[in-house]
């Protein structure tokens, strides 16, 4: 656990310095030991702040620990940092990677129960009712677009409401991609008009499995590739999901988001260099 955290830190401390990030100099704790601590409850403790807080304490790892409050104040204003270094590794990855093929869809993430949505303080709208046809149930959440490389790593993510269409969400990711790479995706990513934009303007190739009445069948070994490679996704959503607790605790909607960032961006870390 303590390598893991010690590695955590170095790669935040060299993407900070990377990017120029400057901080005040008279605090005792600094930006990187605030989002290492925040990426460490998210891999190690179900995103629990106060446990994180306490080890990091408690080994030394940050001798000027601030209380909770401070803490949790500090981490809300490094929250676009933290996507910042996020999209950071991704290019790095995205450099690196010999392979141009990536896969993309959505998990969701609930806020509560269904039963328990009036009782919800932090957001009110129905835009956040979803439904997830695998699990043939509605949720009130958001929903968590991910474009991850071949193997499992993800590179991009954006946070859309529940209701939110996977066409529109996809429309939302940066898709800062190689010319000639492909994204295999499912039938909920049928649009024709932006799988001509992508191919036309950036030389990126959508690849959706075709519905029964699509209008651009594919070929039965085609329709094997992409099934074959599609696989993969689900079990990535299942081992990110596997770091979260029961529910993610939350006062805020930003901390929500800031929380499942962690998430995210911890498993990333993790799957690449830890």
């Amino acid at each position: 656990m303590l390598n893991e955290i010690i590695t955590i830190y170095a790669i935040v401390d060299d993407l900070l310095r990377a990017i120029g990030h400057k901080e005040d100099c008279r605090r005792n704790m600094t930006d990187a030991e605030v989002i290492t601590t925040a990426v460490a409850a998210a891999m190690l403790f179900n995103g629990n702040h106060t446990k994180a807080c306490d080890y990091m304490k408690d080994h030394k790892l940050v001798p000027n620990m601030l209380e909770k409050s401070r803490f949790n104040r500090r981490l809300h204003n490094v929250d676009m940092l933290i996507n910042d270094l996020f999209h950071q590794v991704g290019m790095i990855l995205k450099q690196t990677c010999d392979c141009t093929e990536y896969l993309v869809d959505s998990f969701p993430v609930p806020i509560c129960d269904n039963i328990r949505i009036f009782q919800v303080r932090i957001i009110k709208s129905e835009d956040y009712r979803g439904y997830t046809a695998s699990k043939k149930r509605y949720f009130y959440g958001v929903k968590v677009q991910l474009l991850t490389t071949k193997s499992g790593i993800p590179v991009e993510f954006v946070f859309m409401p529940g209701s939110a269409a996977d066409v529109r969400a996809l429309n939302s990711l940066p898709l800062n991609l190689p010319p000639g790479s492909e994204i295999y995706a499912d039938s909920a990513y049928t649009d024709y008009n932006c799988e001509d934009d992508l191919n036309d303007s950036s030389d990126i190739t959508l690849n959706v499995m075709r519905k029964k009445n699509s209008k651009r069948q594919d070929k039965p070994w085609i329709k094997y590739i992409k099934q074959s490679i599609r696989h993969d996704i689900e079990t990535v959503f299942s081992a990110i999901t596997s770091l979260f607790p029961k529910s993610i605790h939350a006062v805020t909607y930003k901390g929500f988001l800031l929380k499942l960032q962690a998430f995210i961006f911890a498993f990333t870390l993790k799957r690449a260099f830890v």
